[in-house]
């Protein structure tokens, strides 16, 4: 909890720093909805009215995530990640294992542990 707020206290200097609205917006983004377009398997969020999505390729019990589109607009490292982790979330409910192809989600998945449980037996990233 101590994290957090540093962090939204960093966010607060920032914006007061650069006056970066855009940065704003990124700080009320915990509450980031995810929605699951099966007709066009991809999953979408929406920000600032950019479309924000993964595409995947769902066999058996496995799910291939292919591409990571985020607009430039909205494009951070801050919210690559959290959008990535939401998606992942998503994933986890449903008891998917990931098969990661798109290198974007494949660097995250390198670098953050949590999330290495999801791949398949004998895939290593």
């Amino acid at each position: 909890m101590i994290y957090l707020t540093k962090l939204a206290y960093f966010f607060w200097k920032l914006i007061m720093s650069t006056n970066n609205f855009r940065v704003l917006k990124l700080q009320h983004m915990s509450n980031l909805t995810i929605t699951d377009n099966g007709f066009l398997r991809q999953f979408e969020a929406t920000v600032d009215n950019q479309l924000c999505k993964i595409e995947y390729s769902a066999q058996e019990r496995k799910i291939f995530l292919t591409k990571l589109i985020i607009p430039q607009e909205v494009n951070s490292k801050s919210f690559r990640d959290q959008f990535i982790v939401a998606v992942l979330d998503e994933i986890q409910e449903r008891n998917l294992r990931v098969v990661p192809t798109c290198p974007e989600v494949a660097l995250f998945l390198r670098k953050n542990r949590r999330y290495k449980e999801m791949l398949p037996v004998g895939i290593r990233i």
